[in-house]
């Protein structure tokens, strides 16, 4: 390593946020490597009862002990703190009331943004550590006006669209080291580190999702049979056990009756208990509004062009901003888009430079008028009441 770069580290500490797998291993050792003075920490939310299955691929019992083994392995000291209430508050009551009001939430976007980028800076700063180190594969640009996080330099793994809802504030103070590298180079550095996390396998689930997302939501959220109806004409043509089970686009276990019509989910409509359908076209969003926005940039530099992601592994759309303020904004894409899920988030770039994003909000869409029973509507409603708590006990 170049001696100026040591200097540069020599004296700074940092949090390094350890989850138990091989990129937040290499993370604490190449820190090590690089001179910083390295405190380990992993972030524990699973409960004392946690079912069996949950929390077991990441941030889990069995996780916290191989980061505290990697952590020895490394020399630095480690510590689980305990975010559990956090968690629950900011991620799993969240995550159910998002189902309940029709939408489909990213509870990993929200871990970011209200806890580790959040709570964890603050907790980093308690115990006067300058920075807080992740495993993401990210890339954290330092230029004459401030720090900017760019694409990993591996596109299969590159972890912005996670990150758009970080404090601007906290930009400076976040590290991600192998963020410029690709995944077979960080497994070859924790084999020649020897590190005992180097084979482990991804984690690719919700953490804190048993099984299916469907089978959690139903056991938490109450189940209302309504119905399936078309979207050009009101026609029933199915029944369901609740909205909560069905997002935009889905094709596949819809519980049509008898059709030849391939049918896609355009509308989920919780006040009338109805989930509407129609076919590919009625499915196409040719632009979006969004919520709840956050920019890592002054707003006035947000370009009229952008980038953008509706999903993870959506391939990055030209939009232009048709308007844009500290609480939301609104997208003109220039080619139409499939099945743009409301509560999902759509994250805008220019070029690999992440800009910010938002909550992608529902269309209004005019449906043919119905009379609906007073028995199918739901007790829970958009606002999201009838969830019933995960209890941490």
């Amino acid at each position: 390593m170049e001696t100026a770069a040591r200097e540069k580290a020599a004296g700074k500490k940092v949090l390094c946020a350890m989850s138990g797998g091989v990129d937040s291993s290499v993370s604490a050792a190449l820190l090590v490597e690089q001179g910083y003075s390295v405190i380990g920490a992993m972030m524990r939310f699973w409960p004392d009862d946690k079912k069996v299955d949950t929390f077991d691929s990441c941030c889990s019992p069995d996780a916290a002990y191989e980061a505290r083994r990697v952590a020895d392995q490394v020399g630095v000291p480690f510590y689980l703190l305990d975010y559990r209430e956090q968690f629950q508050r900011h991620i799993v009551q969240p995550f159910l009331r998002e189902y309940a009001a029709g939408r489909t939430p990213n509870p990993c976007v929200n871990c970011n943004t209200k806890v580790k980028f959040d709570e964890l800076v603050k907790k980093a700063k308690m115990l006067g550590c300058e920075y807080v180190a992740t495993g993401h594969y990210v890339k954290r640009v330092d230029t004459d006006t401030g720090v900017q996080f760019h694409r990993g330099d591996d596109p299969r793994k590159d972890q912005t669209y996670f990150l758009w809802g970080t404090p601007i504030a906290a930009l400076p103070h976040i590290l991600f080291p192998v963020g410029e590298m690709e995944k077979p180079r960080v497994r070859e550095l924790a084999e020649g580190y020897g590190l005992l996390t180097a084979q482990k396998p991804e984690s690719q689930n919700i953490c804190f999702v048993p099984g299916t997302v469907k089978a959690f939501v139903g056991e938490h959220l109450p189940q209302t049979v309504g119905d399936i109806r078309e979207i050009a004409s009101g026609e029933v043509v199915g029944r369901h056990q609740g909205t909560q089970f069905y997002t935009l686009g889905q094709k596949k276990g819809l519980g049509l009756f008898q059709t030849h019509a391939l049918r896609h989910v355009v509308h989920l409509d919780v006040d009338t208990n109805t989930v509407w359908v129609g076919d590919y076209a009625d499915c196409l969003w040719r632009g979006l509004k969004a919520s709840g926005a956050n920019y890592l940039l002054p707003l006035s530099e947000l370009p009229e062009v952008v980038e953008v992601q509706v999903r993870y592994r959506a391939t990055p759309v030209r939009a232009r901003v048709v308007h844009a303020d500290e609480h939301g904004f609104e997208l003109a894409f220039d080619e139409a888009q499939f099945a743009v899920a409301p509560g999902q988030s759509v994250v805008l770039y220019d070029g690999p430079r992440l800009l910010g994003g938002g909550l992608i909000d529902d269309h209004a869409r005019t449906l043919p008028v119905l009379t609906v029973p007073a028995h199918a509507v739901p007790a829970a409603a958009s606002g999201g009441a009838g969830v019933r708590p995960v209890p941490l006990r």
